[in-house]
């Protein structure tokens, strides 16, 4: 089972000149990944509460770097170690744009790129970013048609529900062929059928019963099979957010579990147990 990382990005941890040194470090400590998150506002009176926690946002989530920006300066430091988003709220984005930054990624970091995407769960940030909350996942799917066309036609046209693209030349294509790997965030059936139908795989945390993870998996092999694609090309990754005073035994205890569960790959999170970048390097250290 392969092993990432997360780079320092939020909280004591977001030092953004120290990233491109700390991801050089992972890579030669023998990591496989390095992944960032994506997060918008911290609310003081949020729409919706924080996913399995009783307070709205994690308070290292009051400093938050930007994720694209992040893996650019990772991207520079490294030659081996895959980078990834886990996951980037894409319908926060013009589709276009958006599919430009990752293109120029891929390029940038000689064809490194998984693009882990979300929904995210929070109708303040949609709000911010002036997008519909009902049609998040509609938008979604035309943006992943669009990106399809960017990635492997040229010209290019679309005419669609959220975006138009009048017929353009488009020379910039990633290095990987038909775009980077898109990996989903998914907790519902029709999240799981989506990765069926267009993803590389499920990027997945703990905590969810083994009966109803089992039915999710499932419901995205039924539907790779439904659009003529192979259940086992998917990808299972799982994030493990290494706990307040957690330590490399805790998160080695978690890795365990996960490659028990058949997992591909993991890739753990120090932001809530480390003060800082060089506590988080010893942790990596200790746990590779």
């Amino acid at each position: 089972m392969k092993l990432g990382l997360a780079l320092p990005q939020f909280g004591p941890l977001a030092v953004a000149n120290r990233i491109a040194a700390f991801a050089a470090a992972a890579e030669e400590l023998g990591y496989d990944s390095l992944w960032v998150g994506d997060r918008m506002l911290t609310p003081l009176q949020p729409s919706d509460p924080y996913p399995g926690r009783q307070q709205p946002y994690p308070a290292e989530f009051t400093t938050g770097l930007d994720p694209l920006v992040t893996l650019t300066a990772a991207a520079t430091a490294t030659s081996t170690v895959r980078l990834g988003t886990c996951t980037l709220n894409a319908p926060w984005h013009n589709a276009v744009l958006l599919g430009r930054s990752l293109t120029s990624l891929d390029q940038l970091s000689g064809g490194r790129l998984d693009v882990g995407i979300g929904l995210g769960w929070m109708r303040d940030e949609y709000e911010t970013a002036g997008v519909d909350w009902p049609t998040r996942g509609a938008r979604l799917d035309e943006m992943l048609t669009v990106w399809r066309l960017m990635w492997t036609e040229n010209p290019v046209r679309h005419d669609g529900r959220f975006f138009t693209v009048p017929a353009s030349a488009m020379d910039l294509k990633p290095v990987q062929p038909g775009g980077p790997p898109l990996l989903f965030g998914a907790f519902t059936p029709a999240g799981m059928a989506r990765i069926g139908r267009s993803g590389a795989g499920w990027l997945a945390v703990p905590g969810l019963a083994p009966a109803y993870a089992g039915e999710l998996w499932a419901a995205a092999c039924r539907a790779a099979e439904a659009a003529g694609r192979d259940p086992g090309g998917l990808r299972r990754v799982m994030r493990i957010n290494n706990p307040p005073g957690g330590t490399a035994a805790t998160a080695r205890g978690s890795v365990d579990a996960a490659a028990e569960a058949g997992f591909d790959e993991v890739f753990v999170d120090v932001t809530y147990s480390t003060g800082g970048i060089d506590e988080a390097l010893e942790v990596a250290a200790a746990l590779r």
